[in-house]
């Protein structure tokens, strides 16, 4: 099984989610072993309303291209620009520098522990 950080909570559509705020959001690295070299990222823009569990970007592998959904609610303070010059970073560190972008907290969509989305991810 892939690394799943303790630290972080998970969607069922596998992004990742930090407590703190603004949040983090990123995908994990299960879904960029799913996806295969990641070549192009459409992030919502600074400024934007996410809403959790909607569709808010998009991500292009060599596979497929995959919808990128929000994890909580709220307004996209930040954008990770080095993803969107060099998308190959998600997938060389999904959870480091390999972040998408961050929001100002509003709500906090149906979010999976660690050992649940293991779980989820193995099954």
């Amino acid at each position: 099984m892939n690394q799943i950080p303790e630290n972080l909570r998970y969607t069922v559509e596998h992004e990742w989610v930090t407590d703190d705020e603004p949040a983090t959001v990123g995908i994990t690295a299960v879904a960029t072993a799913a996806l295969g070299d990641i070549v192009f990222v459409e992030l919502p823009e600074v400024g934007a309303a996410v809403t959790a569990g909607a569709v808010c970007g998009e991500i292009e592998s060599t596979k497929s291209v995959s919808e990128l959904y929000a994890p909580v609610s709220g307004t996209v303070v930040e954008v990770n620009e080095a993803v969107t010059a060099d998308p190959a970073v998600v997938n060389a560190d999904p959870y480091g520098a390999g972040w998408l972008f961050k929001v100002a907290v509003e709500e906090r969509g149906a979010l999976l522990t660690p050992a649940e989305y293991e779980a989820q991810a193995a099954g």
